[in-house]
């Protein structure tokens, strides 16, 4: 069974295809790949993030208060509609991540979040998250505000599951069609060749671990995926404001 609920600490470093190879070869010594990366293939996730019409979510997150929280609908590749996928409540307490998160069909999940109102239960579905999300849906009104997707290679650490390591690339993001049947597709986020490597950590990471990083040169850096992307709109929007105004005169 997929797990459902995670607690942990989350590092984040920006690299570029050269840094990422050199650190992915030496974390492969002490780490395996996920079963997704079979074969060394990236596996694709797509996530669509709801927001209030203000951006209420993403601004305040933005803005650095000790607790912040997000909603979104994740699918593992482009979902049919009967597909499986996973509303996602995610939240941070005093830089500790909290993720919960239910399984359900695309179509119930876009009606859960659109009405507020849950599916009826089944086998494979988690009623106390479903709840939480419930109650979290009652105090916004939410629209489906951005879709992002990436490329992943996630590894483990052997004897140590605590520990888990993504590196992601090709981010892309779009604010039209959200839907996430309606393809994989989007702008880039990054500049190509520019990888985000995540450290994720239930507890404090191995010495072993910290070692290397400073060996290489690798500091944590402050980046959101959804932030970054807001950030990037609001920049295009501005752009795009003076050119109207020529057009107007």
């Amino acid at each position: 069974m997929a797990i459902e609920v995670f607690n942990r600490y989350e590092n984040k470093y920006l690299m570029d295809t050269k840094a990422f190879y050199g650190i992915y070869n030496r974390l492969m010594e002490d780490m395996e790949l996920d079963a997704h990366n079979r074969n060394d293939k990236f596996y694709s996730i797509s996530n669509l993030y709801y927001d209030t019409d203000y951006h209420t979510l993403i601004r305040d997150s933005l803005s650095k208060p000790k607790y912040r929280e997000k909603l979104r609908i994740r699918a593992y590749g482009v979902p049919e509609p009967d597909a499986k996928v996973y509303v996602e409540l995610k939240k941070k307490v005093f830089g500790l991540v909290n993720k919960r998160r239910s399984a359900m069909r695309l179509h119930e999940a876009y009606e859960f979040v659109r009405t507020g109102r849950p599916p009826a239960y089944r086998e494979g579905m988690n009623k106390q998250v479903i709840s939480e999300i419930e109650y979290f849906l009652s105090r916004y009104e939410l629209r489906p505000m951005t879709y992002l997707a990436y490329d992943r290679i996630a590894m483990f650490c052997r004897g140590n599951r605590d520990l888990r390591i993504t590196f992601d690339t090709n981010i892309r993001s779009r604010r039209s069609d959200l839907r996430l049947e309606d393809g994989d597709y989007g702008e880039q986020l990054m500049d190509k060749g520019q990888w985000l490597m995540e450290v994720k950590a239930e507890r404090t990471v191995p010495v072993w671990l910290a070692k290397l990083l400073s060996e290489l040169g690798m500091y944590r850096t402050s980046f959101s995926k959804y932030g970054n992307e807001y950030k990037k709109s609001i920049r295009y929007a501005e752009r795009a404001e003076p050119a109207r105004e020529r057009i107007v005169l």
